[in-house]
């Protein structure tokens, strides 16, 4: 197993551990009865720390020549794990409205279900700018949201930065689903196209089969 590899099942193995973390609100790491961070920090580097993995295992895979199936598989499921987990539970601990999280996550799975699609096809939908920027705008928004358990003076910025992400969202789902429309959609309607006028062919070239064997034999009932 190489580096990236590795780093985007590490970011996969600290999900668990960031549920946790936001979750059990008495969560505390103390040394010698002195706390060292609460949970809500600990969270906050926690998510951090799989945000800065996903960055640098894509990074890492390119610059090295590493790029395999198995990370282009779990590289995204990653992703989708880590915001979804986040979302899930800062919903749980009422800090984010539950339909935004519904939103943005029923985003990221239609979005994977159209990248299936096209792969199925032979088409390969890549990331756009805007889902970039939508995933910049995940990690900051959510972030906020984090940092809003502790300093809830921050709260008014994270709801907004969420809408923020909201937008995002939509526009990237629309734009996703504009490319898939436009090259998948035709790709198939063409291929459609083929297979009809192959069975067209088949089937004139069974009559035609049926009526020389039909002369014939009635050919051969005269001779």
């Amino acid at each position: 197993m190489n580096l990236p590899n590795a780093l985007t099942l590490t970011r996969i193995f600290l999900v668990p551990l960031l549920v946790a973390a936001l979750v059990l609100q008495n969560l505390r790491i103390e040394v010698n009865g002195a706390m060292l961070v609460a949970n809500d920090l600990f969270a906050f580097a926690v998510f951090w720390a799989c945000a800065i993995t996903d960055m640098l295992d894509g990074y890492l895979a390119r610059r090295w020549g590493q790029v395999t199936t198995v990370g282009t598989l779990l590289d995204p499921i990653a992703d989708k794990l880590l915001i979804s987990a986040a979302l899930i539970s800062l919903v749980q601990i009422r800090l984010l409205p539950g339909w935004m999280a519904i939103l943005i996550i029923s985003r990221e799975f239609a979005v994977s279900g159209l990248r299936s699609i096209a792969a199925a096809e032979g088409y390969t939908i890549g990331a756009s700018d805007i889902g970039k920027t939508k995933m910049v705008s995940q990690v900051v928004g959510v972030s906020l949201v984090m940092l809003s358990l502790r300093w809830p003076r921050l709260a008014p910025w994270a709801l907004g930065a969420m809408w923020i992400v909201v937008v995002f969202s939509v526009w990237s789902a629309v734009d996703y689903f504009r490319r898939f429309w436009g090259r998948v959609d035709s790709s198939i309607k063409l291929r459609r196209r083929r297979e009809l006028l192959q069975l067209e062919r088949r089937k004139r070239k069974l009559e035609r089969a049926q009526k020389a064997a039909a002369r014939d034999d009635v050919t051969s009932s005269i001779g």
